[in-house]
């Protein structure tokens, strides 16, 4: 097959990592860049992986316009910053491009669908440990598989191609039959521990109550990694009961998600060490929260699906007191 020409669209961890991992292959991967343009066009992008370090030189571009149109769109932006995709993303797309989004939590599809028709749309779920440590330097410490699937559709021939050149890439991918599904199995992990992770700051008391009347502050520096979440019993106990909220949802709404998963992924979050989640690292840096498709799209869909949830609920109110950045 010959080589596809990528664009990636939000290159932070999740973004630099896969388009390096592409690029390393030897496929065409462009990086739309910002703050990080001279650093990445001058040094490429290095990463650091218990897999073998490396480094590779992406093409560099300030703007779509400069990248042009592409087979694929990786979008790996905060789902903060989707309000911009109808800036972003028209440049790079024609009929053939495949509209990728990578990001956390629920309602990406559904943003791209205002802009693309629904058969570009693809989506994929990252179950991987990483942090940006500076302009152009990944570190990757567990993990790394992507599941991958269309909006709205069951897998497309094109499904299986991309997924077949991420594989070659040395990226593990699987194929879902069921998108939305994989978003409620991916919410098991992501709700739990990126959501206590910074709601910690606040006292396990108000986490477990949903009791704000306290001024929430936040505690930079205070946040609950992955290791220290799963040695406190009340803390593992909390993920638990938020992974057995967010299982019964999914339950409710259709998808087949095993009550197990929930121990499956606390063991397998065990090998991560001290990570710290996407959130937790917004929350210690004054960015956005990405409070919308991670905590409030899900509880709002529980209580359409009448499924007490009220661990859930009372975490989204903890993460809203601790504005004022959060979005």
């Amino acid at each position: 097959m010959a080589a596809m020409k990528f664009a990636v669209v939000g290159c932070g961890a999740v973004g630099s990592y896969y388009g390096a991992m592409l690029c390393r292959a030897g496929e065409e991967v462009h990086f739309l860049l910002r703050s990080d343009y001279d650093v990445v066009l001058n040094r490429g992008v290095a990463i650091r992986s218990p897999a073998g370090d490396f480094n590779v030189r992406p093409h560099c571009a300030a703007t779509p316009q400069a990248i042009g149109d592409c087979d694929v769109v990786l979008i790996a932006l905060k789902t903060t910053a989707n309000d911009q995709f109808p800036n972003l993303l028209p440049p790079l797309v024609r009929a053939h491009t495949a509209v990728v989004t990578l990001q956390n939590g629920l309602g990406n599809e559904e943003a791209l669908a205002g802009c693309f028709p629904t058969q570009q749309i693809m989506g994929g779920l990252c179950f991987v440990c990483l942090n940006r440590l500076e302009p152009g330097v990944i570190q990757h410490t567990d993990h790394g598989l992507i599941v991958l699937g269309e909006y709205q559709r069951p897998p497309e021939p094109r499904t299986h191609a991309l997924a077949s050149v991420i594989r070659r890439a040395g990226v593990p991918c699987k194929v879902t039959d069921n998108l939305a599904r994989a978003h409620w199995e991916k919410l098991v992990w992501n709700i739990p521990f990126n959501g206590l992770g910074v709601a910690g700051t606040a006292g396990h008391e108000a986490v477990a109550t949903g009791d704000v009347s306290s001024p929430a502050t936040r505690t930079r520096g205070g946040c609950l990694t992955t290791d220290k979440l799963l040695a406190d019993p009340r803390w593992e106990q909390l993920v638990r009961e938020l992974m057995l909220e967010v299982i019964a949802t999914a339950r409710a709404l259709g998808h087949e998600v095993e009550t197990s998963l929930a121990a499956a992924m606390i063991e397998r979050t065990r090998t991560m060490g001290a990570y710290k989640a996407s959130t937790l690292v917004d929350f210690e840096q004054g960015r956005p929260l990405e409070l919308e498709g991670l905590f409030l799209e899900p509880l709002r869909q529980a209580r359409r699906a009448g499924v007490p949830t009220p661990r859930l609920q009372s975490l989204c109110r903890v993460l809203q007191r601790l504005g004022p950045f959060s979005a």
